[in-house]
Parts: C-alpha cells; sequence; structure tokens
C-alpha cells in the first residue's frame, strides 16, 4: 500500500530546499570523482556570461565566492530581497534596520483559532495576512511528524533539523549565564545534523543578527534554541513572560507560548515513543492560555515591531498544517503587510508557507542578508483580496482538513486502483480468449478502417505486413475442426461482441482514470461525506464523462479514437495545470501534499508519468489521423515535434514544471517515437545523442535558474549551485537510494507493473490464442501507435532510473497507456471480417501398396 515515501518522491528531498550546505568530508575520491562528470555534463551549458567569472578561479569553492559576489554588486540596489547572497563573515558588514517578534505556539492549528476564545490571535488574523505553515523537519524514526525541538532547531538553522533518538524529546532548559544562557549539548545536536542527510547549521539566525549588530532576547526554553548562535549562547534570556519588562532594547524577540506542547507532552506514549493526542477540551483550555500569552507579549512591544505567528511544529501523533500570521511592517521602514493571504516563492501557492520560509522572513525584516544555509523564501502579501476574519480561518481550517482525510484515504485508495486493475487485465484476458475460442473454425482478415486506412509505407521497420501470419494468426487445428452450426457461430459472435463491447468501454475509463485523480480536486471531496467514498465516485464520475467525451464524435469509429481523445485530455489538463499554478496536484491523491513538504508546485514524479504518456499517446493518435487524411509524412513528424517540444519545455521550465529528472526522459521517448513516426530505426547512436541532448536541455535550464537572483531560484538553479560546492553527489546518492527504497518496498506498485507488461507482451502482442492477434490488427490498421508505445515505454523506463520514486512512475504510466491500448485492440478485433473456415476435404486417394 503506497505511503508518501512509496508512491512519491522520498516526503524529504525537500525540492525547494535543496539548497542547504552539506559538510563536504576530506577523502573522498569517489565523490569528487562523481561530482567532476557531473559538473562537466552541466559546465557544456553555461553561457559565454558566466563563463569569465569561472575561468579566473582554480577550485570550487572560489568559483561560487567569485559568482556570488559579482552577483551581490549587481542586484543589492534593486530590492532587499535581491540582495541575498552569500555572508561576508565580516561583522559590521550588514546592520540590523527593523524589529521583529517571533511567537511561536507548537501545535496551534487554525481549528484552534476562534472569535471568542483566542480574541488576540483573531485581531491578528483581521490586521495582517495569513496563511498555512507547512511545519515539516527531520520527524523521529516510524513518525511523520514534526516535534516541538525539531522545529524550533529548524528555525534556528533555517534549514531541516532534528534530534536523535525516539520520539519527541523536551527541549533542554538553558543554564543560565548573567542575563543571557547556554544551551546544554548544544554540541551534540549540532553533530547530528550531519546525520540527517540535510546538515543544517544550528544557531544560523542567532549569529546573523548578532554579526548585525542586533540584539537578540528569548523567553521559553524553545525559543531559546531558536535565537541561540552558533555556539548555543543566548545574549538575553527569560524563562517566562512574567520575568520580562522592557523589550525596547531588542531588535529580535523570540518568544514561546508553550501550553499547547506543555498540556500534549504531558499525556501516555504511544509505541514509538510519542505523546497521544490531546482531549478536546484540555486543547482548547491550553490554546485560551496561549492566546493570553500573545496578548500579554504584544502589550510590551514596542511600535513598529514586526509580529510573526507560527505553529512551528506538531502536538499530535499525525502532521497537520499550523497557523502562520504576519503584522506589522512588511520591510524595514516599509509598509505593513496586508490583510489577506501570505505566500513565498518556496511555495508559490497562495496561503502557504514553510517553517524554513521563517527564518528568510525574519532575516529579511531585520534588513539582513541570508546565507545560503537558509533554504526558505521570506513571506510576501499574495492574494490581497479581503477576507473577514471568519472566512479566512474557515478557508486555512480547510486545506488542513485536505490533508488529513488524504492521508486518511491515499492508502486505501492505491490498494483499491491496484486490485481493480489487476482484476481487470485478468477479466480482459478471458475476454479475449473466449473470443478466441468462438473464432477458432475461422481465420480473421483486418477490415480496411476508412478512417486509418493501413499505409504499407507509414508503418516503421520491422512491422508485420498487415494480414500475414505473423500479424493475424490461427490455430494450427482449425482446418481440421469441424465447422459449427450457423446458429452457433451467430450466438458466439453476438456473445464476444457484447463481452468485448464492455471491456472497450472499461478499458477507456481505466485510462481516464489517472487524469481524474487530479481533476478531481476541482470537487472538494474531502467535505463531503464518507471521504474515501466520495473521493473514489468524484474520480469515477469524471472518468466516465472523459469516456463518454471518447465515444461522443465520429472518432469514436476511429481504431485509436477513444485512445487519442483520453490521452489528448490527460496531456492539455495537466499542461494548463503547470502552467497556472500545479493547483491540481496540491492535496490531490496521485499528487503531492503540503503537509510533507516534498514539493509545492511543478510537476511531482507521478503527474510527470501521467502527463508524458498521455503527451507521446495522443500525438501517436493525431499522427494516425494526419497520415490517414495524406498529410506528408515530414509535416506530421514536424507537427508532433513541435507540440511535443512544448510539452518538454513545460515540464523543465522553472516557472512551470521545474522537473529536473523529468526532462531527459521525456527528451529520450519523444525522440524515439519521432524516429520511428519518420521511419527510421532506433540505433544506438542515435539513442546516445538523443540523451546527450536531453542532458544538455536540463542543463541548460538549470543554469539559466540558477543565474537568477537567488530568491527567485528553483531546486534547478538550487542543483547547479550544490555542483560547485562540491555537494551534488551528496544529492545524487539520496535519490537512488529513495528509488531503490521504493521499488523494493513498494509490492503493490511493482506487481502492477509486472502484471501491466505481461498483459501487454502476452496477452496483446504475442500470436497465441490468449492473445490473438490484437496488437498485430491494430498495427495494421494504426501503424504509428507502435512508435507511440516504444516512446513511452522507453520514457517510463529511462524516468524511473532518474527520479527517486522509482517503481510508481513506470506503475502510473502503465496505468495509462496499457487500458487505452487495449480499447484500440478490442476496435481492430471489432473491424476484423471473420472468414469461414474451408471445408474438410475428402479422404485421401489410397496408395498404390494400400490397394
Amino acid at each position: 500500500m503506497p505511503n508518501d515515501a512509496d508512491a512519491r518522491p522520498d516526503p524529504y528531498d525537500g525540492r525547494h530546499e535543496s539548497r542547504g550546505r552539506r559538510r563536504v568530508r576530506p577523502g573522498r575520491p569517489f565523490h569528487r570523482v562523481m561530482t567532476l562528470l557531473l559538473g562537466t555534463t552541466l559546465a557544456a551549458s553555461i553561457t559565454p556570461a558566466t563563463a569569465h567569472a569561472q575561468t579566473t578561479q582554480t577550485t570550487h569553492t572560489r568559483t561560487a565566492q567569485a559568482v556570488q559576489a559579482t552577483r551581490a554588486e549587481t542586484t543589492h540596489t534593486a530590492s532587499t530581497e535581491a540582495t541575498r547572497t552569500a555572508h561576508t563573515g565580516r561583522a559590521g558588514a550588514w546592520e540590523v534596520k527593523g524589529r521583529v517578534a517571533v511567537v511561536g505556539v507548537p501545535g496551534l492549528e487554525w481549528s484552534d483559532v476562534d472569535r471568542s476564545r483566542t480574541p488576540h490571535l483573531w485581531d491578528l488574523v483581521s490586521r495582517g495576512s495569513s496563511a498555512s505553515l507547512s511545519t515539516r523537519t527531520v520527524p523521529p524514526p516510524d513518525r511523520g511528524i514534526t516535534c516541538p525541538t525539531a522545529g524550533w532547531l529548524t528555525v534556528s538553522a533555517g534549514q531541516r533539523a532534528g534530534t536523535p533518538g525516539k520520539g519527541c524529546s523536551p527541549a533542554p532548559g538553558p543554564r543560565p549565564s548573567g542575563r543571557g544562557a547556554t544551551i546544554p549539548g548544544w554540541d551534540t545536536l549540532s553533530a547530528y545534523q550531519g546525520e540527517t542527510g540535510f546538515d543544517a547549521r544550528l544557531g544560523t539566525l542567532g549569529r546573523l543578527v548578532r554579526e548585525g549588530g542586533g540584539q537578540v532576547a528569548a523567553i521559553g526554553p524553545g525559543a531559546a534554541l531558536a535565537a541561540a548562535d552558533t555556539s548555543g549562547n543566548i545574549p538575553t534570556y527569560a524563562p517566562d513572560l512574567g520575568s520580562v519588562t522592557d523589550l525596547t532594547p531588542y531588535d529580535l524577540v523570540v518568544f514561546e507560548a508553550a501550553d499547547l506542547a506543555t498540556a500534549w507532552a504531558s499525556r501516555p506514549l504511544d509505541e514509538y515513543g510519542v505523546p497521544t493526542p490531546l482531549p478536546a477540551d484540555d486543547r482548547r483550555t491550553a490554546v485560551a492560555r496561549a492566546d493570553r500569552q500573545i496578548g500579554a507579549l504584544i502589550g510590551k512591544l514596542p511600535a513598529g515591531t514586526s509580529v510573526l505567528v507560527a505553529g512551528i511544529s506538531d502536538v499530535t501523533p499525525n502532521a497537520h498544517l499550523h497557523v502562520a500570521i504576519a503584522t506589522g511592517p512588511s520591510a524595514p521602514g516599509g509598509p505593513p503587510f496586508p490583510h489577506g493571504r501570505l505566500t513565498a516563492t518556496s511555495t508559490r501557492q497562495d496561503s502557504l508557507v514553510t517553517i524554513t520560509d521563517l527564518t528568510a522572513t525574519v532575516v529579511q525584516l531585520l534588513g539582513l542578508p541570508a546565507t545560503r544555509e537558509i533554504v526558505g523564501r521570506p513571506w510576501r502579501s499574495g492574494d490581497a483580496t479581503p477576507l473577514d476574519p471568519a472566512g479566512a480561518v474557515m478557508d486555512l481550517a480547510d486545506a488542513d482538513l485536505a490533508s488529513q482525510v488524504l492521508r486518511d484515504v491515499r492508502g486505501p485508495f492505491f490498494t483499491v486502483l491496484v486490485t481493480v486493475q489487476l482484476l481487470f487485465y485478468a477479466l480482459a484476458a478471458l475476454a479475449l480468449r473466449r473470443r478466441s475460442r468462438n473464432g477458432a473454425n475461422r481465420t480473421t482478415r483486418p477490415e480496411p478502417d476508412q478512417n486509418h486506412p493501413p499505409q504499407a509505407a507509414a508503418a516503421p521497420p520491422d512491422t508485420p505486413a498487415p494480414g500475414s501470419q505473423r500479424d493475424v494468426p490461427t490455430r494450427p487445428d482449425a482446418a481440421s475442426d469441424v465447422p459449427p452450426s450457423a446458429d452457433a457461430r451467430t450466438v458466439g459472435l453476438a456473445s464476444a461482441s457484447t463481452l468485448l463491447v464492455a471491456v472497450q468501454a472499461v478499458a477507456v475509463v481505466s485510462g481516464a482514470i489517472p487524469v481524474s485523480t487530479f481533476l478531481a480536486q476541482l470537487v472538494p471531496w474531502w467535505t463531503l461525506p464518507v471521504p474515501m467514498v466520495s473521493v473514489i465516485v468524484t474520480i469515477v464520475a469524471i472518468a466516465a464523462l472523459i469516456t463518454a467525451a471518447a465515444f461522443a464524435g465520429p472518432w469514436r469509429s476511429h481504431v485509436l479514437g477513444p485512445l487519442t481523445v483520453v490521452a489528448a485530455v490527460t496531456s492539455l489538463a495537466l499542461l494548463l495545470d503547470v502552467m497556472t499554478g500545479s493547483t491540481l496536484q496540491v492535496n490531490a491523491v496521485t499528487g503531492y501534499e503540503p503537509v510533507t513538504g516534498g514539493r509545492f508546485y511543478g510537476f511531482s514524479n507521478i503527474a510527470f508519468a501521467v502527463y508524458a504518456t498521455g503527451t507521446v499517446l495522443g500525438l501517436a493518435g493525431v499522427a494516425q489521423w494526419l497520415l490517414g487524411k495524406g498529410v506528408a509524412r515530414v509535416v506530421v513528424v514536424v507537427t508532433c515535434a513541435v507540440y511535443g517540444g512544448l510539452a518538454v519545455f513545460a515540464d523543465g521550465w522553472p516557472s512551470w514544471g521545474a522537473d529536473f529528472g523529468g526532462v531527459p526522459a521525456f527528451v529520450v521517448g519523444l525522440a524515439v517515437f519521432l524516429i520511428l513516426l519518420s521511419g527510421r530505426r532506433v540505433s544506438a547512436l542515435r539513442l546516445a545523442l538523443v540523451g546527450l541532448a536531453g542532458a544538455l536541455l536540463v542543463g541548460t535550464l538549470a543554469v539559466f535558474d540558477w543565474l537568477r537572483p537567488e530568491v527567485q531560484r528553483t531546486h534547478l538553479g538550487g542543483f547547479v549551485q550544490q555542483i560547485i560546492d562540491g555537494q551534488a553527489w551528496t544529492v545524487v546518492w539520496r535519490k537512488f537510494t529513495a528509488m531503490v527504497g521504493v521499488t523494493v518496498g513498494n509490492w503493490s506498485l511493482t506487481l502492477l507493473t509486472v502484471v501491466a507488461l505481461a498483459f501487454l507482451l502476452l496477452v496483446l502482442a504475442r500470436p497465441s490464442r490468449w492473445g490473438a492477434s490484437a496488437l498485430g490488427q491494430v498495427y495494421a490498421l494504426a501503424p504509428v501507435l507502435r512508435a507511440g508505445l516504444f516512446g513511452t515505454l522507453t520514457c517510463a523506463f529511462v524516468a524511473f532510473l532518474m527520479n527517486d520514486s522509482g517503481i510508481a512512475i513506470p506503475s502510473m504510466a502503465l496505468t495509462v497507456a496499457v487500458p487505452l491500448t487495449l480499447a484500440a485492440c478490442v476496435r481492430a478485433l471489432q473491424l476484423a471480417t471473420p472468414t469461414p473456415a474451408a471445408p474438410r476435404s475428402g479422404p485421401a486417394a489410397p496408395t498404390r501398396a494400400e490397394a
């Protein structure tokens, strides 16, 4: 049963957070060689504008410093965001210019906010900007949640952090030292981050503020973790708000309202060492106390302070989205955050920000530069449309509800999907066998389809000649059987025909299911009764509508008509989605969920598999139709190349699909299709050249992304920076191990992939009584489908090797391709003309010896 780590990329891969530095350990020549090879591939794509900045340097480290220094000089005057560059490390180079108060309320969710119980939070929502906060950090073993201590450490580092051991360990109590304090065990916590795969640098926030000449105060043990410098020291510390009299001297105040976390920590532990859920009454009481503390803090803050409220962790056994509110100046000396929604370039989604964005926001509001260790992006105003507080709170609570429902239905949905697919393949095989038995005493000849007349010249090399023995085999013993009566033959044909019609319809619905899982997000199914039933009904209903369109027009009589319609809808729907913000993939059962923080925009791996398959098969159907209309082959190839090029561009463009691993696979698969469509053979040399072209294309896109201001980069540009910093091999190895883990651990999707391939190769393609000549007859009527299938399978295989979702990619590609191919096979069988078997010959004349 797939889960977030199975059917999709590793939930900790942090697409937008992949830029954090990791320690490069000496004495690892193999890693350096691999890094050099990766860098060489991308170096060929780097433009001349950056070449001269690199040729004067002799090491990766010097290159990074030179390029970052140059970019800082040219972009510093543009805006505050554009000044994000590598920190020089010189005290006094930057000065604190603003005041910020960070209010951390571990576990605070939008469903906790209420006009009467939390009046101070309600007032902040009415005056400022708000969003859901994804708090994904490094979770404890066997639990995909964020513990309070991990949340505070992540704020400190600006990168995902965690704590060693089982369960959620409490924050260590600071040891007083004059007005300040020291965190015990800080060195141990810092060293542990090197084992998490993210190598968070604890104390980054506190160090930047102190180097900028700012004063920091922490109130509460958790707040001390966030405010400490790299040595674990806090200049000013108070255990609670009552110990603080004047906050005017401080540029950064970090305050912990720990009422929810304290109440949760007192609960009994489960088998994973995590406290059990709080009773509803206890939770409401704790939230009310936290709200009163927030009100008291705001009353002590000097005017002009930017206030950032964040529910920085979970206090439940399951992960949730949390509260994020920003009020006060949105920049040093700038206008206040308007009433509306918050967003960040890390998510590109209105009303959605991340916990690492909180650190970046604090640094920006203080007028300081953020180092590359801080992987988040500053919060900024999104949709400025005025919303009443009640409406805003309801919408944000609904977003968390969707994530919770999705967690409950995703696993069962994939179980149902795999089970139904396996049963359908078995029943379809039996239906084809029954048809083969009914036609055992007949040979079949493909009847030319007027819409897709067979064209010998159109068939790629090695395509069986229409009507050949290889294409339409017959049973060896057919000539010796006694022909059944006419009535028996009529009944058998009618029965088989009805069954095949049903198989074709179900096959088209099945092929439309993957894209329907995304289109289902147009309906708020998570708010309906019985969510599991609601999502299945919604998806099947949308798939039925697509199927109705596939059979509604004159194209229904084409061999590839229904296949082309479904594939075209699949390609166009997902293309438009990534061009308009990827909203259909958020919280979709086959998409990505914000609560896990794996990806927030662009193409997820499963969406890419569905999109690429729909694109190639849709182009195959259109190409066959154009060839049937007498359009010149070169025009058909160019037409397919143009749309295919747009589809690849949309997949890799940083502002749309932002898909690093998908582009090379898509280029190779599309090239195989176009080569076969043109009537040429696919040779090893051509494949090598195509693969090189794909690598150069994705390298060019990555370098282009890297050349943009750092605040605008996606993980494509981040990977270029990792190559420069010598960190690329760590990322590549993590992706590879994730791919192997998903493939080996997700037995259901692996089984579905094997069965789908077996059905395609042994039932549809193999000339036997089980498969008859179904696929061969399709090739005879629509030879371009062969090119489409080869291109689709090639793309799925290459993507399987290059992405961390592993077997999930070919399984979803086959979920689209195989049912639609089956529908085309059924149509080809329906168009076949039965030919009665010849009568049995009489007995042979006796030989002379017998006479």
